[in-house]
Parts: structure tokens; sequence; C-alpha cells
């Protein structure tokens, strides 16, 4: 029989029984953040069952859920979110009263969602975007070196990566304002100081690290997945002409470093379990420490729509899938800890852009424009090569299952102008 919960859940939404993603909320009453779960149009106050002293004994006691972050809750590893998310899902089944059939208790644990504010889900120490997608980094390869010498040769031994910075990662719905910087206009020989005029999105997924590492004691690969908490969508937006004149010889920095924007509802690996599928063939075979056992791609939809001020609907301009990627998720984060660098508890690391194969699935401006070479020509008669002010950009990603959908929500922001008053 199929999985039921008393609330109903609208046909095609992204967050059914099945899912039960975690996030931080308060409301106009309670204000504090605290940690909750989505069901359908509702938010299960996940403090208020937890006061109840409803879980078992991995969380009895705990009291994990009356705070404004998930990170001690991560910290307690793959039992504890098994309980809680055993216990919430049994709270919510149709033909489970205890919730149900009692007023008050629902009164104090449902809200609606339309009437909380959302918070980010975690405190994040540190955030880490990795380079695991060999579509995109073949396609940006090519663009700049030439189709010969499109992968460099570390590329298919490594998951390379770059520590981003944490302090910018924003909540979907938080806008952002154009970046200024260095760039080295086309036939200059001297750089000047200026707005970006080579903004670009990248779609991509995140993921929460859980209980993590001691310093000096890697994380096994065969034990990777047990430090996974969840995923988020994630956009690690990019202004490509800083990026260009800054990363040699050091990488990414203020071409990077302004925003990252990720979804407010944290996904579980339990509710991705049934999407998992092969990842993409590894030819080289990984060295020993990067050898997964397993299916470890995930089969997530993805999808990323422009919104420009003269749009009265966003387009979609990309449709791309988590199973392309060539790095898999434990591999990404074996690979972080093998130094023996230690990961901590809502620790951000994102994958990188996510392309596929053929050009709609592209997922960046960068490849979709082939570097503002073939403008992206949209509904309304605009045209694109890159991001212009007022424009909003929207991922949305969900995994298809018999008869619902576990997804993720939204990860939004609009461009607006660059702040003024600043000459550099």
């Amino acid at each position: 029989m199929k999985l039921q919960s008393f609330i109903e859940v609208q046909p095609g939404s992204h967050f059914p029984i099945q899912n039960l993603p975690f996030g931080v909320f308060s409301t106009p009453e309670q204000p504090e953040p605290r940690v909750g779960v989505r069901i359908g149009d509702f938010v299960l106050d996940a403090a208020v069952v937890e006061e109840q002293a409803l879980f078992g004994p991995h969380l009895q006691g705990k009291m994990v859920f009356a705070r404004p972050a998930l990170n001690d809750f991560m910290a307690l590893g793959r039992p504890a979110w098994r309980e809680a998310r055993t216990v919430l899902t049994n709270l919510l089944r149709r033909e489970n009263p205890t919730l149900q059939e009692n007023d008050g208790f629902k009164a104090r644990a449902l809200h609606l969602v339309d009437r909380v504010t959302m918070h980010l889900p975690a405190e994040i120490g540190d955030f880490t975007d990795m380079y695991a997608s060999r579509e995109h980094a073949t396609n940006l390869g090519t663009m700049f070196r030439g189709s010969e010498n499109a992968l460099m040769p570390n590329w298919l031994h490594l998951p390379v990566g770059y520590h981003g910075r944490a302090s910018s990662v924003i909540l979907s719905g938080q806008d952002i304002h154009r970046p200024r910087g260095q760039v080295l206009p086309p036939g200059e020989a001297q750089p000047v100081f200026a707005a970006t005029h080579v903004l670009d999105f990248e779609l991509e997924m995140g993921f929460f690290v859980g209980p993590g590492n001691a310093l000096g004691h890697p994380i096994p690969i065969q034990e990777a997945h047990e430090h996974i908490f969840g995923l988020v969508l994630l956009n690690d937006w990019s202004a490509r002409d800083i990026q260009r004149w800054e990363y040699q010889p050091l990488g990414p920095f203020l071409g990077k470093n302004f925003a990252t924007t990720i979804s407010p509802w944290v996904v579980s690996l339990e509710a991705l379990e049934p999407f998992r599928e092969p990842g993409p063939l590894q030819d080289p075979e990984p060295l020993p420490y990067l050898r997964a056992e397993g299916e470890w791609g995930y089969d997530i939809r993805l999808e990323v729509q422009l919104r420009g001020t003269g749009m009265g609907a966003p387009q979609a301009i990309s449709r791309s899938n988590l199973k392309f990627m060539y790095w898999s998720l434990p591999q990404q984060l074996a690979h972080h800890s093998v130094t023996g660098c230690n990961m901590r508890p809502g620790d951000l690391l994102g994958t990188g852009t996510l392309s596929g194969p053929e050009p709609g699935s592209y997922g960046s401006l960068q490849e979709l424009t082939w570097g503002g070479k073939h403008p992206l020509q949209l509904q309304s008669g605009e045209t694109r090569t890159f991001l212009e002010d007022g424009d909003q950009v929207i991922l949305s990603g969900y995994a298809q299952g018999d008869g619902y959908r576990v997804g993720f929500g939204e990860a939004a922001a609009r461009i607006l102008p660059t702040v003024e008053g600043f000459s550099g």
C-alpha cells in the first residue's frame, strides 16, 4: 500500500510524506528559529515533537530541534537521522491518530508554509565547491584550451575543488548585487575596476556534512556516505571576467566569493535511496582510496529558469540531471578529507556545475551561449549572453517516484544593480 499522509498533498508536490526534508524556520508567534520538516503546504515543528518525548533512544533527551541550525542534529549521525525520519513519518501517516486527532498538538506542531520564515539550515563553518561534472569541465576546457586539451591531466584522477566563502552562502529569495572588481577589458593591457559584465549562474547541488572526522584521520571511502546528511540545490554565482583575470595561478577568488544561493530544505539520503543508480564509468580506475562500492549516482532532474524584467513568466533554459556527475558524493568527501582535513557538522560541499551531454542540458550561460558567441533567444524576444540587472534565476529539482516526487523546492535570486558609492 502506498504510504500516505493525513495531510493532503497535491499531485506533483515536491514534499510528500516520502520526502520530509529538514529545514530551519520561525513564525510570527514564535520568532526563535527551530527545526522542522516540510509536508505538502505545511511545516511540522520537530521541536514540538521533541517536547512530547516521542523520539527514541538515539534522540531522547538530546534536544537538538529547538535550535537555530541543524548542526547538532547532523552531528549525531545516521542512526539518529533515521530515527527522526521514522518517528516523523509515523506521526504523519494517515492511519496514525496521535497527531491527526489531537487538536492541541496539531495546532502547536503544524504551520502553514506561507506563514513561516525560512532560515539557513546550518551554521556553515566551511564551504568547498567541486568541479565534478566531466561535461562541464570538458566544455570549459574546450573553450579555453581547445578540444585536444579540454581536460587537465589531473581531472580524471581526482575530484578538483576550491575552498569557497561560507559567509556569503545565502538562502533562496535573497537578492544579490552585481559585484565589482578588477577586470581586463578585451584588447587592453591594463586592468580596470568595474562592475562585472559577465555575470553567470551555475546549476549545482550541495550536500551537508554530518558527524565528520578528527584532524589527521581521513574519512574512508566506504564510510563516506555515513557523513553525508542530505542535499540542497546550489547556485555558485560567477563573475566570469573577474575570475578570468584573477584565477591564474591560484584559482577562483573574488569571481566567486560574493554569493552562493542554496535552497532551504535539506533532502536526506534516506529519501533519495530509491533513486540511486550507477554513476558514469570511471576510466582510468581511480586510486584505491577513491574506489567506492555500490551505486552512488542519483536520478535527480534539474532545471534552470530565467525571468527578465520584461517577461511575464520564467522560461526554462536548461534541464540536466545529477546522474551525469562523474565524481560521486562519497568520492568528493573522501578526497577532501584524505589529507586528514577535519570535516565538521554543517560543512557544505558543492558539486560544481552539473552539465549534461546535450546543449540544452548545460548548467551555465558560459556553456549555453558558448562564451557569449551564441546568444540565448528568449520567448519574450530578448536575448542573453550573460545575466542582466533585474534577471531572476530559479533552480529547481526533483526525483520522480511511483506516483510521487521527492523534490527540493527552489533556489532563486534576482540580480540587483551594483552598490554605488565605492570608486575602487
